[in-house]
């Protein structure tokens, strides 16, 4: 049996004379404004790291560190051989996004670390501290006494003395696609849990714990080891090893978001500016865009993925489609079911998806040359039953079949609890597959949209073709689940929590409330709070999810079809956990400002100051509200249009009905 060691990361800091080796010191660093400060203990061979704002303690001291298979212990052996310190303060430009500009504000510190006898190996590690939180991680510089690193466990902790409720959802439990209903929780009486998890303290802070720029290595979950300390959970390999590594490499920034209130959760840029830049030199190519599909109707079994009298993705239905996309102004068709492999059972027996040979009444060229000329685009599908190797092995051809065809977006999906078989899907075996897609797609100009995926941590601000994700249960949920479907009030917890993590593919737009695939589910919302998830619900590549039978002579689809997916500025106007939430968003490309506002399952009356607007402008608010005797049990499509004069110095009075919201567009008086 291999031997196990530990590495306590102890860490010799400087004191502001000069250096001082095997002593016991203290560093601390500071955010641009003073008022968040972590700090970092040296006490008998033993490194800790805490975290202040405003001078109260939000992480208590702290461990960091290693378990390995293949290295003997560091530990007590550590001396501090360097150190740099600067402050960033830079300005960026998203592509897209939920806001055009990006500022990078924060103090970094870079501490060297050395063993003074044996192998004298080198750790660093690098800590970033913003205005809202911090950043930090490790990294192995190229060194002659360390090659290959086998990771038993990462041993960093977030203790939270103040920690009083969490919300959170299970790891690898009722399911392994981060698709299941959150938890609100006492801290104690959380369970093994993904990340983002988001925190209120009884002091009346709010905290999200996660991580940025995951390359290469285990996903971060977090384990309840007791008395409000978390600590991090590597997901493993079947072999039970959570990373091979080989220096230099470094690991993901941890990052910990803390907050006054809910909304500033979700306007932090931490995870991004955490992330390196823009990888690809041209992204002409990537362009956010709303469509629709042939996908609802598999859902709701009007049509089927496999072959058959109701196979959805025939020639004849998918011209429709992409008549009624022209018509209305969206700029792409999804078509599942399309290739070989469905009539088998593909969770199953996934390996064999063909991702370049279409069924006898699917004709691809065809259908991309018709769509072309409509100003269309064919959106691809490669559902791989989570038989990745399979994938690869086709991946090239595939995405070269697709280019030829002008298809520059593909939704991926992996409907399976393990890779291959035997790997979870966000161990180190996962992410490396997931990249090995995205970079390859970016070589033939397609854009990504990743279902069943590991969490988002930022990538995209690297390869901005890695569009968006699922990561959590999207509407499809109301179609045949089981236990009933997403409740009113989930809705109102996944800004707060899975939505931190990045864009969600979650396909609002559902106006047919009553026509779903299993009986007894339906979709719990009002018709103005599919409007409103719209705004609320962030994705760059924004699917209606319904039959376009739905939308005709539905004057409700006005909405959908004039409100963007690429924002100039994004603000959280109001919001309480797992209650209501109310957003404004900039359009990028024109002077218009759209809200969404929804609430859960209690109706609520909600008073919307306009103060983000032009000063001196006058701009008309077409206000698409809950009808006076709208319920989303009773009476979900009962919708009220209204139009008034706002200016910024106007309040919004808007009225939510039970599971209900209100989707509003402003734009200028001409």
């Amino acid at each position: 049996m291999k031997r196990i060691y530990t590495l306590a990361v102890a860490l010799l800091l400087l004191c502001q004379t000069g250096l001082v080796l095997g002593a016991e010191a203290t560093l601390r660093a500071k955010s641009p404004n003073g008022r968040v400060q972590v700090s970092f203990v040296l006490q008998k061979g033993t490194a800790t790291y805490s975290l202040t704002r405003n001078g109260k303690e939000v992480i208590a001291p702290s461990s960091l560190g290693f378990t390995f298979r293949n290295m003997p212990e560091m530990k007590g052996n550590l001396a501090v051989v360097g150190s740099s310190s600067r402050s960033i303060n830079e300005k960026w430009e998203q592509p897209w996004g939920e806001r055009r500009w990006i500022t990078n504000s924060c103090g970094e510190l870079v501490v060297k670390l050395r063993e003074k006898s044996g192998l004298k190996r080198a750790i660093n590690v690098t800590f970033r501290v913003f205005d809202d939180g911090l950043g930090f991680r490790y990294t192995f510089p190229k060194q002659p006494n360390i090659d290959s690193l086998i990771i038993a466990s990462e041993e960093t902790e977030f203790s939270l003395p103040t920690a009083d409720k969490a919300w959170w959802t299970p790891v690898h439990g009722d399911n392994s696609y981060y698709e299941s209903i959150p938890r609100h929780t006492a801290i104690a009486a959380i369970d093994t849990v993904n990340t983002p998890a988001t925190i209120e303290t009884r002091d009346g802070l709010y905290l999200a714990i996660h991580e940025a720029n995951l390359t290469d290595y285990a996903s971060m979950t977090l384990l309840n080891v007791g008395k409000g300390k978390l600590r991090s959970e590597l997901v493993p390999w079947s072999n039970g090893v959570k990373v091979y590594a080989k220096a230099p490499f470094s690991t993901p920034w941890r990052t910990v978001i803390v907050a006054d209130k809910p909304g500033d959760l979700i306007t932090s840029n931490i995870m991004l500016n955490l992330n390196e830049p823009c990888k690809l030199k041209d992204i002409s190519w990537v362009k956010p865009a709303k469509y629709i599909g042939v996908w609802w109707g598999m859902h709701i079994n009007k049509y089927t993925w496999g072959q058959g009298s109701k196979h959805g993705a025939t020639t004849k239905i998918v011209k429709e489609y992409i008549d009624f996309a022209a018509a209305n102004g969206f700029a792409g068709v999804l078509v599942e079911g399309w290739n070989e492999g469905w009539d088998y059972d593909w969770s199953k027996e996934g390996y064999r998806f063909s991702f370049t040979k279409a069924y006898p009444d699917f004709d691809l060229p065809e259908i991309c040359r018709y769509a072309a000329s409509k100003n269309v685009k064919l959106i691809g599908h490669h559902e791989t039953g989570g038989f990745a190797a399979n994938y690869e092995k086709q991946l090239e051809d595939a995405f070269k079949l697709y280019q030829q065809n002008g298809v520059s977006c593909i939704k991926t999906g992996y409907v399976n609890k393990y890779i291959d078989g035997k790997e979870w899907h966000d161990s180190q075996y996962g992410i490396r597959h997931y990249r090995k897609v995205f970079e390859e797609a970016a070589r033939y100009r397609i854009m990504i949209d990743n279902h069943e995926p590991v969490k988002p941590t930022g990538l995209c601000r690297t390869y901005p073709n890695f569009m968006t994700q699922e990561g959590g249960r999207g509407q499809e949920y109301d179609a045949w689940s089981m236990d009933g479907g997403n409740p009113p009030s989930y809705t109102t917890v996944i800004p707060f929590t899975r939505m931190l993590a990045g864009p969600f593919d979650f396909t609002p737009g559902t106006f047919n409330f009553e026509n779903t695939g299993l009986k007894g589910t339906r979709v719990q919302t009002t018709l103005a709070k599919q409007l409103a998830m719209m705004v609320v619900i962030y994705s760059p590549l924004q699917m209606a999810s319904d039959l376009p039978e739905s939308y005709e002579g539905n004057p409700a689809f006005q909405f959908i079809k004039d409100v963007p997916c690429d924002w100039e500025e994004t603000q959280v106007l109001n919001g309480e956990i797992g209650q209501y939430i109310t957003i404004a968003r900039k359009d990028r490309n024109a002077e218009g400002w759209y809200i969404g506002s929804i609430t859960n399952e209690q109706e609520r009356t909600l008073a919307i100051p306009l103060s983000f607007l032009a000063k001196g402008k006058k701009y008309t608010a077409q206000v698409y509200a809950d009808g006076a005797d709208a319920d989303w049990k009773s009476n979900p499509t009962s919708i009220a249009i209204t139009a008034q004069q706002v200016d910024a110095q106007s309040t919004l009075t808007l009225k939510l009905a039970k599971g209900g919201g209100a989707a509003v567009r402003i734009v200028p008086v001409k």
